[in-house]
């Protein structure tokens, strides 16, 4: 069977593959190397290569040139040439927290096209995309055995309108998959069933490639696929045809020797590999595993690496293709003619490692996994490693340590206090253990931590163990797939006997979808100023983003999560301090209950079967009883159009295209701005625009209960981000937020001044923006080191621009946030090396004016920032425009990505 297709030739490249009985056309490397224009194929990153075929097959002289093809090509490894790559990834995936506001974007877009006069149907994804609902569960309720059925029930009545839209979308967009809710987490269900490894598109064979609307998309880098997560805005502009343009990276390249020791397990890796990387400095480069060691990883460990990417800062965390990719997906049920297909093309295209592969890299690094010891990160930050036998020293400094250094600033009288639990003989103290999850992303794909905690959760009930009753305990898996083992392995009821029974399938406790602490522990906590802690199998740990009264968050392995939820604090030693006491009145340690190696290796080995995939993935998208009842909206239109309901608390159409005229306004300087927020170091998107609990009294909240919301409808920030009315109320209203301009002060305040200065007046920072807009006055953020760290949160951008801010001035930003600010028109500015906030003596009383943004303005150029102070004086410093490439430019220039592609659709007759 011939399935051709007609596509260019440029270098002679296109050829015929046949695999059974099927040809497919595909783009031989091997072809660019015989023209020269790849001289040193064999020697490049796999990465690289990846990228390089997707260039090349995507070149139409256009977007995609010869050019671009031979700069690629021609990759040097000690000094890649920093120009500009469009990219086109193959596919995009999405969660429905950026999911929903991407498809509210892209229903507004066909709103505008609509007024406009053009075909609203132009705007419609021209590559695949999936969506899985995973986000929207909450931790409401726990340790019974109808936890799971409470908790979705009570997530189909919050979210019903949410997923009346996405029901809208599925049908109105073609190319768009939703995945249903209770299914399971994003990177898992691409990891087990989404990734095809190749891609076959009307008989072309090609890489799997891919962006995601989460920074953890990088998890597929452990399957061999090259993928990372971009803002909702940038996404959307793939979704539409248009290039993904980024910097030709750099590739470090990390060389893996030796094992893993026993009772080491892949969470205590990864959080070193993070902290080895994060301080080497890896933020904008990819890092490509390669080494000895890389065999002995299987895909499960190198997808938990691979997922904390963006946690030791670069782009993607690759590990190349090979025997063990095509074992995983035999095991996943993925089908022989697609393993067929994987094997035969990349080993093809020369994209297959091999025990000889021997690439070149712009930096190398060695690390021995004989070094990795127990580990967890916290209490702060993911980068932070603590080591088990370190972690009682470590937790006690943290508690005097000032802010400023990552701690909790209390005096040494206060902590040893301890506070009772109403209703019980319990009572906690700083560092009790409030919260103890398993929960979904970095861990729950790897079957070997999962057995783990099973087996220890076992250990400890034979020995009579319980966990103390002020510890929240759950288990949300990423697959279902997941319950299925641990039920084959008979494992799951010695959890649910500790209380870590199903809660969901989806993104929890990590995301700030914890749910409210009982009562009785939260007044404790309150009453008496307790550093609460929780221990979680996730990758996030920001300050607020848990839980808002959970001050200690420490990243940690699913044994080890059930472990402290045993004893009931982080204060503890667990080499020389017991777990607790077992049934004979002995003391019980923790390495009495912790399973060897050789037992989750066999537990894991006899438990798993393609049939569990298959099984779980037959029908995914058909969803439960509850999701199919769910009416589809008729918009105008047929369908095509939505129709905006003015009385949605959820969804609402978006300001960004009303109003909009086909040709930009020029652009003009900065003049006259008052400082919105003047921030510190690693300030994450979370702390710009959070995702959690929306609290009583905040601007946010005003606005629900002005609609007649109660606030045990209210939802969370996340589940309402189709709703630009609470998110611009929601943005930098993180409670854990400091603002320099009020110090001692924590959440979303600032000082409004004005027009004659003064001493100001102490006000939220949506009522100053406000206050400011009617005034005419244009806002700057300025901020220091790591701006926008954390996840790929495009709201922390939409809701920067619809407070009025028109630039931010930071010392560094993490990449996705940079890129989300241009995408939005918001100007991200930088300081000079070894220049701050701090050293220019900016106080935030000032005004400020930025010269020299023009029509003229040229990827990173250099213009002036005026201050003017309040005595009048004038102070100036230069700061780098991080508009990077000629592309930000063009962006920057018609007020974003979206307003850019739209106005390029209706200029080619949308």
């Amino acid at each position: 069977m011939s399935r051709m297709s007609t596509q260019h030739n440029a270098f002679g490249a296109r050829d015929t593959l046949k695999v059974g009985g099927t040809s497919y056309t595909y783009y031989r490397l091997s072809a660019l190397e015989k023209a020269g224009v790849a001289p040193n194929l064999h020697r490049l990153p796999f990465s690289i290569r990846v990228l390089l075929e997707a260039v090349l097959r995507s070149r139409d002289g256009f977007a995609v040139t010869d050019e671009d093809i031979a700069r690629l090509g021609k990759w040097n490894a000690a000094a890649p040439v920093p120009v500009e790559l469009p990219f086109k990834p193959a596919r995009v995936v999405l969660q429905d927290f950026t999911g929903v506001p991407l498809l509210v974007d892209l229903a507004a877009m066909r709103s505008a096209v609509q007024r406009l006069g053009g075909n609203p149907l132009r705007i419609n994804p021209l590559v695949p995309v999936d969506l899985v609902i995973d986000h929207s569960v909450q931790v409401d309720h726990f340790g019974t055995v109808d936890a799971l059925t409470r908790n979705v029930k009570l997530e189909f009545e919050r979210n019903l309108e949410r997923y009346e839209f996405l029901r809208w979308g599925q049908n109105a967009f073609h190319g768009l998959r939703v995945v249903p809710p209770a299914t399971g987490i994003v990177h898992q269900v691409n990891l087990e069933y989404l990734a095809q490894g190749v891609m076959d598109k009307d008989g072309l064979a090609f890489p799997d490639t891919l962006v995601g609307t989460d920074s953890h998309t990088t998890m597929i880098n452990g399957l061999g696929v090259v993928g990372w997560g971009v803002g909702g805005i940038e996404a959307e502009a793939v979704m539409l045809g248009q290039p993904l343009y980024i910097v030709t990276p750099k590739v470090v390249g990390v060389r893996l020797s030796g094992r893993l020791r026993e009772g080491v397990t892949a969470t205590d890796l990864v959080l070193t590999v993070t902290q080895l990387l994060r301080k080497h400095g890896v933020v904008d480069k990819f890092v490509e595993f390669y080494g000895p060691a890389v065999a002995t990883l299987g895909i499960a460990d190198r997808a938990t690496i691979a997922n904390m990417a963006p946690e030791y800062g670069a782009t993607i965390g690759f590990f190349p293709v090979d025997e063990l990719t095509l074992d995983y997906l035999r095991r996943t049920g993925r089908g022989a003619d697609r393993v067929a297909l994987v094997e035969r093309y990349y080993k093809e295209q020369g994209l297959f490692r091999e025990e000889a592969s021997a690439p070149e890299f712009t930096e190398h690094l060695e690390f021995d996994l004989g070094t990795v010891e127990p580990s967890l990160a916290g209490p702060k930050r993911p980068q932070d490693r603590v080591p088990l036998a370190a972690m009682k020293t470590n937790f006690r400094k943290a508690l005097t340590a000032p802010v400023k250094e990552r701690g909790f600033g209390l005096p040494s009288d206060d902590t040893a206090r301890r506070a009772p639990v109403a209703g019980t003989s319990d009572a906690i103290g700083n560092g009790a253990v409030v919260i103890a999850a398993i929960t979904s992303c970095t861990n729950t794909s790897n079957p070997s931590v999962l057995v783990g905690a099973g087996l220890l959760a076992k250990k400890a009930l034979e020995r009579g163990l319980r966990v103390a009753p002020h510890v929240k305990t759950s288990l949300a898996p990423g697959s279902r797939v997941v319950t299925e083992y641990l039920r084959e392995a008979g494992l799951l009821p010695s959890l649910e006997a500790l209380g870590f029974g199903l809660v969901g399938y989806g993104c929890t406790t990590c995301i700030g979808n914890s749910g409210p602490l009982p009562e009785p522990v939260a007044d404790a906590i309150t009453k008496h100023n307790l550093v609460a802690s929780a221990v979680l199998s996730g990758n996030r740990n920001f300050e607020g983003r848990v839980h808002p009264l959970v001050k200690a968050n420490y990243l940690a392995s699913p044994p080890l999560v059930v472990a402290y939820a045993l004893a009931g604090t982080v204060d503890i030693d667990f080499e020389s301090e017991p777990i607790g006491q077992g049934k004979d009145g002995q003391p019980v340690y923790l390495r009495d209950i912790w399973p060897s190696s050789a037992e989750v290796n066999e537990t894991v080995q006899r438990s798993i079967t393609p049939a569990m995939f298959e099984r779980t993935y037959g029908e995914v998208f058909a969803g439960s009883p509850e999701w199919q009842a769910i009416a589809i909206h008729r918009g105008g239109a047929g369908e095509s159009l939505y129709h905006w309901k003015a009385e949605s608390t959820y969804i609402q159409e978006p300001p960004f295209f009303v109003g909009l005229q086909t040709t930009p306004p020029p652009l003009q300087p900065i003049h006259g701005a008052r400082v919105l927020a003047l921030l510190g170091d690693s300030v994450t998107t979370d702390h710009i625009s959070p995702a959690g609990d929306i609290a009583l009294g905040t601007p946010a909240a005003q606005y629900l209960e002005e609609h007649g919301v109660k606030k045990p409808d209210f939802n969370s920030y996340g589940a309402r981000r189709g709703n630009d009315r609470v998110m611009v109320r929601g943005t930098f209203s993180n409670i854990r937020l400091k603002n320099l301009m009020v110090p001692g002060v924590e959440g979303g305040v600032t000082m409004h001044y004005g027009a004659s200065g003064g001493a100001g007046e102490q006000m939220s920072i949506f009522d100053a923006a406000e206050r400011y807009h009617k005034e005419g006055v244009p806002l700057v953020v300025i901020a220091g080191k790591e701006y926008g760290t954390g996840s790929s949160r495009d709201w922390a951008a939409k809701g920067t621009l619809l407070l009025g801010v028109r630039a931010v001035i930071a010392q560094s930003y993490e990449r996705i946030h940079r890129a989300n600010l241009v995408g939005m028109g918001v100007l991200p500015l930088e300081f000079r090396e070894g220049e701050s906030a701090e050293t220019h003596q900016l106080t935030g009383r000032e005004r400020l004016d930025v010269e020299g943004v023009g029509e003229q303005i040229q990827p990173r150029q250099e213009v002036r920032v005026v201050v003017t102070r309040e005595d009048g004086s004038r102070h100036e410093f230069h700061v780098r425009a991080r508009l990077d490439t000629p592309v930000d430019v063009h962006y920057f220039k018609h007020g974003g990505i979206l307003q850019a592609v739209l106005r390029q659709l209706l200029a080619q007759g949308g």
